[in-house]
């Protein structure tokens, strides 16, 4: 659509003959996006968790959160949309909403992300030329507190990781990213948590970051991180996201970054959920 100054929606300004949205607006949708994210971690029993996030600019693509389940179980997810700034937040923000009510409508990740997939596919075969931007990786998983064990789906998201004492395991994608594909293959794992156990989820914008000579900062360093740091769950944030500002990443940085850690205490007492 061709907007004259006549047709120009409010905080949107036309420069040079291109479009340009005002600076306000941005910071106006980037407080509204802020309030879909959680304010705070869930209070510490059976386990703590703890997330931290920075983004490409004003508005970002990345989108987590943690969902107390009416059965009692706990799911959480991290996901990441295609692309990056204001058409990736709005995508963004729809999977988030989407994803909550998926959540607390069904009881398995198989469902929430084969739904997700689903809504996605609804809006991307309306156009040809968007229809790329209504895809995403998504890692969603259920762990019930009674046994310490999670279901989940990866789909097409960066390997989850699991440090046990001195050892790393790694939580593969079982699935395609979603948004793809009608004929969409799901597979749900299963893995069972000990105490003492870390799980981090993180976004690829950590793992790609690039420093100023094109060096990224890998998988290495973030394994040698998860597998050095003995401290809290919020502090271990903290020194990861220290460490890429001490590797070199710009700020803000080139795409969003997004780590999310859960520690596990122990099974919670009292019997199944």
């Amino acid at each position: 659509m061709r907007y004259d100054e006549s047709t120009l929606p409010g905080g949107i300004v036309a420069e040079g003959g291109t479009v340009a949205v005002d600076e306000a607006e941005l910071e106006l949708a980037r407080q509204v996006q802020m309030l879909l994210f959680p304010k705070g971690s869930p209070a510490c029993g059976w386990c703590c968790i703890g997330v931290k996030n920075r983004i490409d600019g004003m508005l970002g693509g990345d989108y987590y959160d943690f969902i107390q389940m009416p059965d009692g179980r706990q799911a959480l997810f991290v996901g990441d949309v295609t692309g990056h700034g204001l058409h990736a937040s709005v995508v963004m923000s729809l999977i988030y909403g989407f994803i909550h009510h998926a959540a607390l409508k069904h009881c398995n990740p198989y469902t929430v992300v084969r739904e997700v997939n689903s809504f996605l596919l609804h809006f991307s075969h309306r156009s040809r030329t968007v229809d790329q931007y209504f895809s995403s990786t998504l890692f969603f998983g259920i762990i019930n507190p009674a046994s310490l064990q999670m279901s989940y789906v990866n789909a097409g998201h960066p390997p989850a990781l699991v440090r046990r004492g001195e050892e790393l395991m790694e939580l593969a994608s079982t699935s395609p990213p979603v948004g793809f594909f009608d004929l969409m293959e799901i597979e749900v794992k299963n893995f069972q948590f000990q105490r003492g156990d870390r799980l981090l989820l993180y976004t690829d914008g950590v793992i790609e970051a690039a420093n100023p000579v094109g060096e990224l900062f890998g998988m290495a360093r973030l394994k040698q991180e998860l597998l050095t740091d003995d401290s809290d769950h919020l502090l271990f944030l903290e020194t990861l996201f220290d460490s890429l500002k001490r590797f070199g990443i710009p700020e803000p940085p080139e795409d969003d970054c997004t780590a999310l850690v859960v520690d596990f205490h122990g099974p919670l007492p009292g019997g199944s959920v």
